[in-house]
């Protein structure tokens, strides 16, 4: 009997905590499971250097809010068949949104200046360029599914991969929510 070949799933961090990529952590006994079917082929967990082409299915965690976020955001979508805003910064903004009524230049300065107890001033160099404002995964690129939960469940993030697995639209309905 042949095996089916194993999804390749990515994972990516934009402008968040990580608690999403935690939530994730927690299906505990389920990412044994998940191991027979899928190939984790990129994220913060993954070697990987690169985004690979020809992902099946990839999971966003947070807000647009720097060049470097908005060229990442482009690349899974390119390259993914179905993509996922985890998380209520992918989903809103959420969280990194709070900065948007200060503009970027005023707020290096607060940070790196005002705020610096040695050393003041703001780096030049690998800094990613912040955007005018955090805003959420779906502005810049299409979206297959929102999930939403700060972070959202593991019981969530379960559901949803195995659905998905199993070749079905999750219905997030019993399982997600805001905040």
């Amino acid at each position: 009997m042949t095996k089916a070949p194993k999804a390749r799933l990515a994972t990516a961090w934009l402008d968040g905590c990580s608690g999403c990529h935690m939530s994730l952590l927690d299906v505990d006994e389920l990412l044994l499971t998940l191991a027979d079917r899928v190939t984790i082929v990129f994220g913060p967990l993954v070697d990987a250097q690169h985004f690979p082409e020809s992902v099946d299915v990839a999971l966003i965690e947070g807000a647009v809010s720097s060049q470097d976020d908005l060229r990442l955001a482009q690349t899974v979508r390119e390259n993914s068949k179905f993509v996922i805003a985890l998380g209520d910064c992918a989903v809103t903004s959420n969280v990194p949104s709070m900065r948007n009524s200060i503009a970027p230049t005023r707020l290096l300065e607060r940070v790196y200046i005002a705020g610096a107890d040695t050393q003041p001033g703001v780096p030049l160099e690998n800094v990613p360029k912040l955007l005018r404002a955090a805003i959420p995964l779906h502005e810049v690129i299409k979206v297959d599914l929102h999930v939403p939960g700060c972070p959202p469940s593991a019981a969530a993030i379960a559901h949803v991969l195995t659905e998905l697995l199993d070749g079905r639209k999750p219905d997030l309905s019993a399982v997600a929510k805001f905040g």
